[in-house]
Protein backbone atom coordinates (compact mmCIF):
# COMPACT_ATOMS: atom_id res chain seq x y z
CA UNK A 1 0.00 0.00 0.00
CA UNK A 2 1.25 3.47 -0.92
CA UNK A 3 1.61 5.81 2.06
CA UNK A 4 -0.58 8.90 2.41
CA UNK A 5 -0.36 10.97 -0.74
CA UNK A 6 -0.01 14.71 -0.68
CA UNK A 7 -3.28 16.53 -1.29
CA UNK A 8 -3.75 19.73 -3.24
CA UNK A 9 -6.53 22.04 -4.32
CA UNK A 10 -7.21 23.88 -7.54
CA UNK A 11 -7.71 27.63 -7.16
CA UNK A 12 -10.83 27.29 -9.35
CA UNK A 13 -12.57 26.25 -6.13
CA UNK A 14 -12.54 29.95 -5.23
CA UNK A 15 -11.79 32.14 -8.23
CA UNK A 16 -11.26 32.52 -11.96
CA UNK A 17 -9.01 33.69 -13.40
CA UNK A 18 -6.24 33.38 -10.84
CA UNK A 19 -4.42 36.67 -10.24
CA UNK A 20 -1.05 37.36 -8.67
CA UNK A 21 -2.75 39.40 -5.95
CA UNK A 22 -4.83 36.37 -4.90
CA UNK A 23 -1.93 33.96 -4.44
CA UNK A 24 -1.10 34.77 -0.82
CA UNK A 25 -4.68 34.53 0.42
CA UNK A 26 -5.38 31.30 -1.43
CA UNK A 27 -2.13 29.67 -0.31
CA UNK A 28 -2.80 30.65 3.30
CA UNK A 29 -6.37 29.35 3.13
CA UNK A 30 -5.39 26.06 1.48
CA UNK A 31 -2.57 25.49 3.95
CA UNK A 32 -4.85 26.05 6.94
CA UNK A 33 -7.32 23.51 5.54
CA UNK A 34 -4.58 20.87 5.26
CA UNK A 35 -3.52 21.03 1.61
CA UNK A 36 0.14 20.72 0.72
CA UNK A 37 0.04 22.19 -2.77
CA UNK A 38 -1.93 24.47 -5.05
CA UNK A 39 -3.07 23.48 -8.52
CA UNK A 40 -2.63 26.63 -10.58
CA UNK A 41 -4.60 27.13 -13.81
CA UNK A 42 -3.02 29.03 -16.68
CA UNK A 43 -6.15 30.44 -18.27
CA UNK A 44 -4.35 33.23 -20.11
CA UNK A 45 -0.61 33.96 -20.12
CA UNK A 46 0.07 36.90 -17.85
CA UNK A 47 -2.87 36.38 -15.49
CA UNK A 48 -0.39 35.66 -12.70
CA UNK A 49 3.36 35.81 -12.26
CA UNK A 50 5.04 32.37 -11.99
CA UNK A 51 8.09 33.70 -10.16
CA UNK A 52 5.91 35.41 -7.57
CA UNK A 53 3.86 32.23 -7.23
CA UNK A 54 6.99 30.21 -6.57
CA UNK A 55 8.06 32.65 -3.86
CA UNK A 56 4.63 32.71 -2.22
CA UNK A 57 4.32 28.94 -2.18
CA UNK A 58 7.84 28.52 -0.84
CA UNK A 59 6.88 30.80 2.04
CA UNK A 60 4.03 28.44 2.91
CA UNK A 61 6.14 25.33 2.23
CA UNK A 62 3.68 24.31 -0.48
CA UNK A 63 4.17 22.74 -3.87
CA UNK A 64 2.51 23.55 -7.18
CA UNK A 65 0.92 21.75 -10.08
CA UNK A 66 -0.02 23.40 -13.38
CA UNK A 67 -3.19 22.87 -15.37
CA UNK A 68 -4.11 24.30 -18.75
CA UNK A 69 -7.48 25.47 -20.02
CA UNK A 70 -8.67 24.71 -23.52
CA UNK A 71 -11.06 27.62 -23.89
CA UNK A 72 -12.36 29.14 -27.13
CA UNK A 73 -9.61 29.54 -29.71
CA UNK A 74 -7.47 26.72 -28.31
CA UNK A 75 -7.68 23.68 -30.50
CA UNK A 76 -5.06 21.27 -31.83
CA UNK A 77 -7.46 19.85 -34.42
CA UNK A 78 -8.44 23.15 -36.04
CA UNK A 79 -5.59 24.27 -38.34
CA UNK A 80 -6.48 27.92 -37.74
CA UNK A 81 -5.88 27.55 -33.98
CA UNK A 82 -3.14 24.91 -33.93
CA UNK A 83 0.02 27.02 -33.88
CA UNK A 84 -1.29 29.40 -31.21
CA UNK A 85 -2.42 26.44 -29.10
CA UNK A 86 1.01 24.83 -29.37
CA UNK A 87 2.59 28.11 -28.27
CA UNK A 88 0.18 28.27 -25.33
CA UNK A 89 1.10 24.73 -24.25
CA UNK A 90 4.80 25.54 -24.46
CA UNK A 91 4.10 28.55 -22.26
CA UNK A 92 2.39 26.24 -19.75
CA UNK A 93 5.51 24.07 -19.72
CA UNK A 94 7.64 27.15 -19.04
CA UNK A 95 5.32 28.13 -16.17
CA UNK A 96 5.59 24.61 -14.78
CA UNK A 97 9.37 24.90 -14.76
CA UNK A 98 9.19 28.23 -12.95
CA UNK A 99 7.00 26.90 -10.13
CA UNK A 100 8.53 23.42 -9.92
CA UNK A 101 5.63 21.41 -11.32
CA UNK A 102 6.62 18.13 -13.04
CA UNK A 103 3.36 18.06 -15.00
CA UNK A 104 0.99 20.19 -17.03
CA UNK A 105 -2.48 18.64 -17.03
CA UNK A 106 -5.51 19.31 -19.17
CA UNK A 107 -7.74 18.13 -22.02
CA UNK A 108 -5.20 18.97 -24.69
CA UNK A 109 -7.19 18.08 -27.78
CA UNK A 110 -9.84 20.53 -28.98
CA UNK A 111 -11.64 23.42 -27.32
CA UNK A 112 -13.60 22.11 -24.35
CA UNK A 113 -17.26 21.88 -25.26
CA UNK A 114 -16.68 21.34 -28.99
CA UNK A 115 -18.47 18.09 -29.78
CA UNK A 116 -19.45 16.51 -33.07
CA UNK A 117 -20.17 13.09 -34.55
CA UNK A 118 -17.36 11.34 -36.40
CA UNK A 119 -17.42 8.27 -38.58
CA UNK A 120 -14.47 5.87 -38.44
CA UNK A 121 -12.64 7.60 -41.27
CA UNK A 122 -12.92 11.07 -39.78
CA UNK A 123 -11.93 9.82 -36.34
CA UNK A 124 -8.82 8.23 -37.79
CA UNK A 125 -7.87 11.54 -39.41
CA UNK A 126 -8.55 13.49 -36.20
CA UNK A 127 -6.39 11.10 -34.20
CA UNK A 128 -3.50 11.42 -36.63
CA UNK A 129 -3.84 15.22 -36.63
CA UNK A 130 -3.81 15.29 -32.83
CA UNK A 131 -0.72 13.10 -32.62
CA UNK A 132 1.18 15.29 -35.06
CA UNK A 133 0.08 18.47 -33.32
CA UNK A 134 1.04 17.20 -29.87
CA UNK A 135 4.40 15.75 -30.89
CA UNK A 136 6.46 18.98 -31.01
CA UNK A 137 4.94 20.17 -27.72
CA UNK A 138 5.61 16.80 -26.13
CA UNK A 139 9.23 17.00 -27.30
CA UNK A 140 9.51 20.49 -25.81
CA UNK A 141 8.11 19.23 -22.50
CA UNK A 142 10.27 16.09 -22.42
CA UNK A 143 13.44 18.10 -23.02
CA UNK A 144 12.56 20.03 -19.85
CA UNK A 145 11.54 16.96 -17.81
CA UNK A 146 7.90 18.02 -17.75
CA UNK A 147 5.05 15.70 -18.75
CA UNK A 148 1.93 16.78 -20.60
CA UNK A 149 -0.83 14.87 -18.80
CA UNK A 150 -3.75 14.62 -21.21
CA UNK A 151 -7.15 14.36 -19.55
CA UNK A 152 -10.09 12.34 -20.90
CA UNK A 153 -13.29 14.37 -20.60
CA UNK A 154 -16.92 13.29 -20.48
CA UNK A 155 -19.00 13.02 -23.62
CA UNK A 156 -20.63 16.43 -23.12
CA UNK A 157 -17.29 18.24 -23.25
CA UNK A 158 -15.42 16.48 -26.06
CA UNK A 159 -15.90 13.96 -28.84
CA UNK A 160 -12.26 12.89 -28.99
CA UNK A 161 -11.01 11.25 -25.77
CA UNK A 162 -13.66 10.22 -23.24
CA UNK A 163 -12.17 7.07 -21.69
CA UNK A 164 -8.81 5.79 -20.55
CA UNK A 165 -8.83 3.12 -23.27
CA UNK A 166 -9.35 5.80 -25.91
CA UNK A 167 -6.56 7.89 -24.41
CA UNK A 168 -4.14 4.97 -24.46
CA UNK A 169 -5.02 4.24 -28.09
CA UNK A 170 -4.89 7.85 -29.32
CA UNK A 171 -1.73 8.81 -27.43
CA UNK A 172 0.14 5.51 -27.77
CA UNK A 173 2.98 6.84 -29.98
CA UNK A 174 3.64 9.67 -27.49
CA UNK A 175 3.28 7.95 -24.14
CA UNK A 176 6.47 8.19 -22.08
CA UNK A 177 7.78 10.68 -24.66
CA UNK A 178 6.60 13.76 -22.82
CA UNK A 179 2.97 12.62 -22.59
CA UNK A 180 1.00 10.84 -19.87
CA UNK A 181 -2.57 10.79 -18.59
CA UNK A 182 -4.48 12.95 -16.13
CA UNK A 183 -7.40 11.12 -14.51
CA UNK A 184 -10.29 13.03 -12.98
CA UNK A 185 -12.72 11.15 -10.73
CA UNK A 186 -15.62 13.25 -12.06
CA UNK A 187 -15.10 12.19 -15.67
CA UNK A 188 -14.27 8.60 -14.71
CA UNK A 189 -17.61 8.41 -12.89
CA UNK A 190 -19.48 9.42 -16.05
CA UNK A 191 -17.60 7.54 -18.75
CA UNK A 192 -16.05 4.41 -17.23
CA UNK A 193 -17.95 1.23 -16.42
CA UNK A 194 -15.48 0.83 -13.56
CA UNK A 195 -13.32 3.80 -12.51
CA UNK A 196 -11.03 1.45 -10.60
CA UNK A 197 -10.49 -0.73 -13.68
CA UNK A 198 -9.79 2.39 -15.75
CA UNK A 199 -7.14 3.51 -13.27
CA UNK A 200 -5.50 0.11 -13.47
CA UNK A 201 -5.60 0.26 -17.28
CA UNK A 202 -3.82 3.64 -17.19
CA UNK A 203 -1.10 2.06 -15.07
CA UNK A 204 2.30 3.70 -15.25
CA UNK A 205 1.00 6.33 -17.66
CA UNK A 206 -1.13 7.94 -14.93
CA UNK A 207 0.73 11.15 -14.05
CA UNK A 208 -2.00 13.31 -12.47
CA UNK A 209 -5.07 12.44 -10.37
CA UNK A 210 -7.81 14.99 -9.71
CA UNK A 211 -10.67 14.27 -7.33
CA UNK A 212 -14.06 15.64 -6.29
CA UNK A 213 -17.44 14.27 -5.33
CA UNK A 214 -19.46 12.63 -8.09
CA UNK A 215 -21.50 15.86 -8.33
CA UNK A 216 -18.36 18.05 -8.53
CA UNK A 217 -18.86 18.88 -4.85
CA UNK A 218 -16.84 17.82 -1.80
CA UNK A 219 -14.90 14.57 -1.76
CA UNK A 220 -16.67 12.20 0.62
CA UNK A 221 -20.34 11.74 1.42
CA UNK A 222 -20.97 11.03 -2.27
CA UNK A 223 -21.60 7.74 -4.04
CA UNK A 224 -18.01 7.28 -5.22
CA UNK A 225 -16.40 4.08 -3.95
CA UNK A 226 -13.31 5.83 -2.64
CA UNK A 227 -11.84 2.72 -1.09
CA UNK A 228 -11.84 0.96 -4.47
CA UNK A 229 -10.47 4.13 -6.04
CA UNK A 230 -7.52 4.10 -3.64
CA UNK A 231 -7.02 0.35 -4.04
CA UNK A 232 -6.55 0.93 -7.77
CA UNK A 233 -4.09 3.79 -7.19
CA UNK A 234 -2.12 1.48 -4.88
CA UNK A 235 -2.14 -1.26 -7.52
CA UNK A 236 -0.53 1.02 -10.11
CA UNK A 237 1.89 2.42 -7.51
CA UNK A 238 0.71 5.97 -8.07
CA UNK A 239 2.48 8.02 -5.41
CA UNK A 240 1.74 11.49 -6.78
CA UNK A 241 -0.61 14.05 -5.26
CA UNK A 242 -4.39 14.07 -5.27
CA UNK A 243 -5.74 17.46 -6.22
CA UNK A 244 -9.27 18.66 -5.54
CA UNK A 245 -10.73 20.18 -8.69
CA UNK A 246 -14.09 21.83 -8.23
CA UNK A 247 -15.50 25.21 -9.18
CA UNK A 248 -17.27 28.19 -7.71
CA UNK A 249 -20.80 29.03 -8.82
CA UNK A 250 -20.14 32.64 -7.84
CA UNK A 251 -18.10 33.48 -10.94
CA UNK A 252 -20.09 33.85 -14.16
CA UNK A 253 -17.30 32.78 -16.49
CA UNK A 254 -16.27 29.64 -14.65
CA UNK A 255 -19.84 28.68 -13.71
CA UNK A 256 -20.91 28.66 -17.35
CA UNK A 257 -17.74 26.94 -18.55
CA UNK A 258 -18.07 24.15 -15.97
CA UNK A 259 -21.91 24.01 -15.95
CA UNK A 260 -22.08 24.87 -12.25
CA UNK A 261 -25.67 26.06 -11.89
CA UNK A 262 -25.98 25.75 -8.11
CA UNK A 263 -23.72 25.99 -5.07
CA UNK A 264 -21.98 22.65 -4.45
CA UNK A 265 -21.54 23.31 -0.73
CA UNK A 266 -22.67 25.92 1.78
CA UNK A 267 -19.42 27.79 1.12
CA UNK A 268 -16.39 27.18 -1.05
CA UNK A 269 -14.25 27.09 2.09
CA UNK A 270 -16.40 24.26 3.45
CA UNK A 271 -16.10 22.41 0.15
CA UNK A 272 -12.32 22.60 0.37
CA UNK A 273 -12.04 21.95 4.11
CA UNK A 274 -14.32 18.91 4.18
CA UNK A 275 -12.55 17.40 1.16
CA UNK A 276 -9.17 17.82 2.82
CA UNK A 277 -10.46 16.24 6.03
CA UNK A 278 -11.97 13.30 4.17
CA UNK A 279 -8.88 12.59 2.08
CA UNK A 280 -6.58 12.91 5.08
CA UNK A 281 -8.67 10.69 7.35
CA UNK A 282 -9.29 8.06 4.69
CA UNK A 283 -5.61 7.78 3.90
CA UNK A 284 -4.67 7.56 7.57
CA UNK A 285 -7.29 4.88 8.22
CA UNK A 286 -6.09 2.88 5.24
CA UNK A 287 -2.47 3.17 6.32
CA UNK A 288 -3.24 2.08 9.87
CA UNK A 289 -5.78 -0.56 8.93
CA UNK A 290 -8.27 0.84 11.44
CA UNK A 291 -11.80 2.06 10.96
CA UNK A 292 -14.25 1.38 8.13
CA UNK A 293 -12.75 2.13 4.75
CA UNK A 294 -14.21 5.10 2.93
CA UNK A 295 -15.53 7.02 5.94
CA UNK A 296 -14.80 10.67 6.38
CA UNK A 297 -16.05 14.05 7.46
CA UNK A 298 -17.45 15.59 4.29
CA UNK A 299 -20.29 17.95 5.10
CA UNK A 300 -23.83 16.65 4.88
CA UNK A 301 -25.74 18.17 1.98
CA UNK A 302 -29.42 19.15 1.94
CA UNK A 303 -30.59 15.84 0.46
CA UNK A 304 -28.59 13.87 3.04
CA UNK A 305 -30.05 15.92 5.89
CA UNK A 306 -33.57 15.40 4.56
CA UNK A 307 -33.03 11.65 4.27
CA UNK A 308 -31.67 11.47 7.81
CA UNK A 309 -34.64 13.45 9.16
CA UNK A 310 -37.11 11.15 7.40
CA UNK A 311 -35.36 8.08 8.76
CA UNK A 312 -35.56 9.41 12.32
CA UNK A 313 -39.23 10.24 11.92
CA UNK A 314 -39.97 6.69 10.77
CA UNK A 315 -38.25 5.09 13.75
Amino acid sequence: MIGPREIGVNTWVWTSPLRTANLGDLADRARRFGFGLLELPVESPGDWNPNTAAEVLAGYEMGARIVGAMGPGRDLIDPLCRADTQDYLRHCVDVALAVGSPTVAGPFTAATGRVWRMDAGERSRVVETLREALRPVADYAAERSVALAVEPLNRYETSIINTVDQALDVLEPLLDRGVGLALDSYHLNIEERSPAAAIRAAGEHCRVVQVCGNDRGPVGGDHTDWDSFFDALDDIAYAGPLTLESFTAGNDTIAVAASIWRPLARTQDELARSSAEFLTELQLSRASGTGPAGTGTAETGPSDRAANTTAREQQ
